[in-house]
This record gives C-alpha cells, structure tokens and sequence, in this order.
C-alpha cells in the first residue's frame, strides 16, 4: 500500500498530512514551520525517508474565481523544488475552501483552543489530500 504526503503550503507554516491511495484518506502530521516559504529541508528529507510516499501533493492557492496569485507561484516553486531536490512525482490540488472547513472541523473538535495555526495548516492538507485521492478513485472508476 503506498502512501502520498500532502502539503498546504504557507510562507509561515507548511500543513502537512499522510494519505493512503486505496483508502482516499489522510491523517495530519506536525505542520512545518518556514521561513518566507522555505522549511527545514532535513525536517522534509525525514518526513519522506519515513513516509516513503509514491509521491506529492501540494494545495494551489487560487482565487474564489480560479485566477492564480503570488502564492499559486509560490506553492508552485514549492512543488518544483521538492521534485528537484527528492526526484519525486508532484501533483497539483486546488485547495479553495480548505482552511475555511478545517478551521470549522476543528473548532466543531475542541473549540477555540484547537485553533492553532500549525493544527489548522495541516487539517488543510488532510482535505487537499483526500480531495485529490477521491478525485483520481472517481476518475479510475469511471
């Protein structure tokens, strides 16, 4: 069973969570903090080395109309780089709403104090993952 590994990119914090492509589900794991989009790239080569995903899948910021922004390229060059660095395939998911529904998620769990930005980032990236996991188990069943 091979697993992917999802980012929510942020300048700050990088959400990240664990997927399973037989199950279209994900769990969250520790966000990655960065600087001006940069993570620890050790913290990332670990992740990977321990996860050994098939490959990745980073949310793209768009506008609510579909129009990209600073931070669609940002998140894009974010995805290049762990390509270059780690060889690995890159996949691309709109995140929209996201943060919106895990920041809801969250709160409806524990309230305020599950509030937490590093929380919030990576239940953004369990819904980018499971998105794209059920968008590819539609499209294989079709």
């Amino acid at each position: 069973m091979s697993s992917v590994l999802g980012f929510d990119f942020g300048t700050k914090s990088i959400g990240v969570a664990v997927g399973q492509q037989i199950t279209a589900t994900a769990s969250p794991l520790p966000a990655l903090a960065a600087r001006d989009g940069q993570p620890q790239w050790p913290l990332v080569s670990k992740l990977l080395e321990e996860w050994a995903p098939a490959y990745v899948v980073v949310g793209l910021p768009l506008n609510m109309d579909g129009s990209e922004q600073l931070l669609t390229q940002q998140a894009r060059k974010f995805g290049q780089r762990l390509h270059g660095r780690y060889g690995l395939p890159v996949k691309f998911q709109d995140e929209r709403l996201t943060t919106v529904a895990a920041r809801e998620e969250l709160f409806d769990r524990g309230g305020f104090r599950k509030l937490d930005k590093g929380q919030i980032d990576s239940a953004s990236a369990v819904l980018i993952l499971e998105d794209y996991l059920q968008n590819i188990a539609t499209e294989n069943n079709d």
